[in-house]
């Protein structure tokens, strides 16, 4: 064998090709791999954002329950409290209705005391309310009624032995009528001003009052009988009446230092100064607050308060039952209407009593600008 020659190679096995793979159409192959980050980022944000209403729509509904929850627990807090203030009340009506004399006086005076505890009572209990914001017009009023109910009850309880005397009867049956008018005067406060504010309250927040599902609110009242606000009315029903050709529709006059004098006046919480000049909202129609003190030697009966708007009929009184010597009250005065816009002067004032002598300090007039 030639040193050139080459040995016969085994043939070979012919190697295999792979076929070359086809590229998909355009569009149909993975997408590229920051377009997925996306896609799930998008997909997250759109998770976080309906969360995130989802949690704002549950906490308003529950925002709007709380609400409405607190609005109806207030009203039959109040329902609950008002019907043993009545109740208190027309006891005391019970009492007098009895008759007073000198063998019963002392009990009846017990009696009419321990109803002038429970007045206390149920005036703190008002205090104690939990107060929602859309009822804090209510609760102030509410708490002017109770607080009434508790001074007329403690008068009628300190008057009525004096009511069986035979010198100071008249001065005493006298105080028990004022007394009388300030129970009145709480009713009207109570049905006027506070059922009115908390039904208001209630509808304006979507919750039904009346009927057979709504709301309950108590409409009761005290006096029922009109003429408890007559001295000759009380004084039979004492069994002590007054005797013929006296003086009975008012406090008889007795001589010494009778009078009141005017403090300061305020709205809306705001004293009014007597030099400048004093923006006052017309609308609603404002309340005039006198502060007022009694600075004589004897308690006063039905003090009228006056407010007038000098250039217009807007004038109105307010009548305080009694006045207690050398006492400090207020006397709230509210306008019948809205003053028109403008500038005016305004003219309060605490009407003069039987044998006041010194007047001076009775008024005050304020510049005040309605907008």
């Amino acid at each position: 064998m030639s040193f050139f020659d080459e040995a016969d190679e085994p043939p070979r096995r012919a190697q295999r090709q792979e076929p070359s793979r086809r590229r998909p159409p355009s569009g149909r192959g993975r997408p590229p791999r920051d377009q997925s980050i996306q896609t799930r980022r998008a997909i997250a944000a759109v998770g976080l954002l309906l969360f995130v209403i989802l949690a704002a729509w549950g906490i308003s509904r529950c925002s709007a329950a709380q609400t409405e929850n607190s609005l109806k627990d207030y009203n039959t807090s109040v329902n609950s409290l008002m019907q043993s203030s009545n109740s208190n009340g027309q006891q005391v009506f019970a009492k007098l209705s009895g008759g007073a004399n000198t063998s019963n006086e002392v009990q009846l005076k017990g009696a009419l005391d321990s109803l002038a505890t429970t007045a206390g009572k149920q005036l703190a209990q008002a205090q104690g309310l939990s107060v929602p914001d859309q009822m804090q017009t209510a609760q102030q009023n509410l708490l002017l009624t109770l607080q009434m109910r508790h001074d007329a009850t403690g008068t009628i309880a300190r008057q009525i032995e004096p009511a069986v005397g035979t010198s100071t009867r008249e001065a005493a049956i006298n105080a028990i009528t004022a007394a009388n008018s300030q129970f009145y005067a709480s009713d009207v406060i109570y049905k006027d001003y506070v059922v009115p504010e908390i039904a208001n309250a209630l509808t304006s927040n979507g919750i039904a009052v009346g009927g057979a599902n709504g709301e309950v609110i108590n409409g009761g009242q005290v006096i029922t009988d009109l003429g408890w606000l007559q001295p000759s009315f009380v004084a039979t029903k004492l069994g002590t009446p007054i005797g013929a050709g006296s003086s009975s529709s008012s406090h008889p006059f007795v001589p010494g230092l009778h009078g009141h004098s005017l403090n300061s006046v305020s709205v809306g919480g705001t004293t009014l100064s007597p030099t400048g000049s004093n923006p006052v909202a017309a609308s609603p129609p404002p309340t005039f607050t006198l502060n007022i003190t009694n600075g004589g030697d004897f308690d006063e009966f039905n003090v009228v308060c006056t407010v007038s708007v000098a250039g217009t009929t807007d004038s109105a009184k307010y009548t305080i039952p009694e006045t207690f010597k050398q006492q400090t009250t207020t006397c709230p005065v509210t306008l019948p209407s809205s003053p028109a816009a403008g500038t005016y002067q305004v003219t309060a004032e605490v009407e003069p009593v039987e044998g006041e002598t010194n007047i001076s300090n009775n008024s005050a007039t304020y510049s005040i600008t309605f907008p």
